[in-house]
């Protein structure tokens, strides 16, 4: 059997891929033949020694890799989307006190993670059992509903509902994942998660955008929008309407267009399902989980300060932006973080290997930290050009700690004992993130208000904090396995 007789007739079909030192995601299974290729005794042996070089040769579907970079951005929107109107909508549709907006908004905003938390690892198995793309397209579907009846809602219970329920269909983080690595090879895969990543924080951006450009349309608009009772009996559905079609597009474009990247076939001999508390037991797959979640703890906690650090008064602590610099500065590091991502990232991961990418970020992660408070210092003092040298330069290039995201998700699929586990392997280890996005914003304000109220450290207790986490990473990432250390090709050659 020659190699190219393993490969579809189209650069998009996934190939059932063999299992070599160089592939540790996937065991050996032997190709499904078809009726115009016989079933032959040895086809598992002849593809293990014939198709492993040639694996990694196969282009990357870019048509596939796009489609599932556009569904990426539906979480990311829905999630962040009713952020800059929730607080109104609480107090005007919930009929809340504006004294308890707070509690209620917060609580909203983080059913969202803990439903995603409590479903992630069920949707990962369904994935394994039954398929990405049927997982996904129910996912899709689901929330887009959900996005839709949440700006309709008439009390705090309906609010709640909904919210819940769109939380309910987090297939759409587990599946992606998995078909991005499955459409991927060792080779490629770095570039396809940079517009994973790209996405995703694209998804971010928009979110927000929309929800705060299109909430009460008959005030806003009340040429057009204003005449329409709906929109006056109903002033926050508008932006759930559109949200709601970017998930209804990439739902209709995955239903017809996305393909099946999970092969199913028959468990080989002695390879049992394995449970996710089996799995995190495997070799390295807890180690892995662990410098993925640390990663994304420092980045959660950062994220929620900023905002904040930028508006506080300069003497209490802060930068004392307004909003508009507030927004450019925010629009900046989203810019920047998305140059990382996509042109450097591929590039250093090819050549140091993942491995060497997370190392380099994690020796960024407390100077990027440090650099906050030393702005702070200069601003305090008077020195403005000082500030503007280093505030800026130091917001693009720390940028750059954003590749350890994207890099510690390909240690997350190079250390997947099976092809088979990694739906379930992904589900585990966003089980734990929902968890630290539902609680470490929260966590991270409250630390910066303690530091700013009671003057700690001239208000830079959590900057502290913020520095000592990072610098731990350090000696967090040197628990990364061999396995997932993803080198490039000719070290893996020359260390076999």
């Amino acid at each position: 059997m020659s190699p190219k007789s393993l490969r579809s007739s189209s650069e998009d079909d996934v190939t059932i891929k063999a299992s070599d030192e160089r592939t540790p995601l996937l065991t050996p299974v032997a190709p499904i033949p078809t009726s115009a290729e016989p079933l032959v005794a040895n086809s598992a042996v002849a593809t293990n020694e014939n198709s492993g070089d040639e694996d990694e040769d196969v282009p990357l579907p870019l048509a596939q890799i796009f489609l599932l970079a556009f569904t990426r951005m539906v979480e990311p929107i829905v999630f962040f989307g009713i952020f800059p109107y929730i607080n109104s909508m609480i107090e005007e549709v919930g009929g809340i006190d504006v004294r308890d907006v707070g509690f209620y908004s917060g609580m909203i905003e983080s059913l969202f993670s803990l439903v995603q938390m409590c479903l992630m690892i069920p949707w990962g198995r369904a994935s394994d059992r039954f398929g990405r793309r049927p997982c996904l397209v129910v996912s899709l579907w689901g929330i887009t509903v959900c996005a839709a009846l949440f700006g309709m809602s008439t009390s705090i219970a309906q609010m709640v509902f909904f919210r819940c329920l769109a939380g309910s269909f987090a297939g759409t983080l587990v599946t992606i994942r998995a078909m991005v690595s499955e459409n991927s090879t060792k080779k490629t895969q770095a570039r396809a998660f940079s517009y994973f990543a790209f996405a995703g924080n694209m998804g971010i951006f928009i979110g927000p955008l929309l929800g705060g450009t299109l909430e009460r349309p008959a005030l806003k608009f009340p040429s057009t929008f204003g005449r329409i009772q709906f929109f006056h009996d109903y002033p926050y559905a508008f932006p759930g309407f559109i949200t709601a079609s970017v998930g209804l597009i990439a739902a209709i474009l995955t239903t017809f267009f996305v393909k099946e990247t999970l092969h199913l076939k028959p468990h080989q001999a002695g390879q049992a399902r394995m449970s996710a508390w089996n799995l995190v037991k495997s070799p390295g797959v807890g180690r892995v989980i662990f410098i993925y979640n640390y990663i994304l703890l420092a980045a959660f906690a950062f994220t929620a300060v900023l905002p904040v650090f930028l508006h506080t008064p300069i003497n209490l602590g802060g930068i004392g932006f307004n909003p508009v610099h507030i927004a450019a500065t925010l629009s900046v590091n989203g810019v920047s973080q998305a140059f990382w991502l996509l042109v450097p990232f591929p590039l250093l991961q090819r050549g140091i290997g993942t491995g060497g990418v997370l190392r380099i970020c994690a020796a960024a992660w407390p100077i990027f930290m440090a650099v906050h408070p030393l702005c702070n210092t200069f601003l305090r003092h008077g020195w403005k050009v000082a500030f503007w040298c280093v505030g800026p330069i130091s917001l693009v290039v720390g940028s750059g700690v954003a590749m350890s995201f994207t890099a510690s998700q390909l240690a997350i699929n190079d250390i997947a004992p099976t092809h088979e586990t990694l739906g379930t392997l992904n589900a585990v280890t966003l089980t734990l993130s929902c968890a630290l996005r539902a609680f470490i914003p929260a966590l991270a304000t409250s630390l910066y208000a303690i530091g700013v109220n009671y003057q700690i450290a001239n208000g830079q207790f959590f900057w502290i904090l913020g520095i000592g986490i990072a610098a731990s990473m350090v000696g967090v990432v040197r628990l990364l396995p061999a396995k997932a250390e993803g080198k490039p090709q000719t070290q893996q050659n020359g260390a076999a």
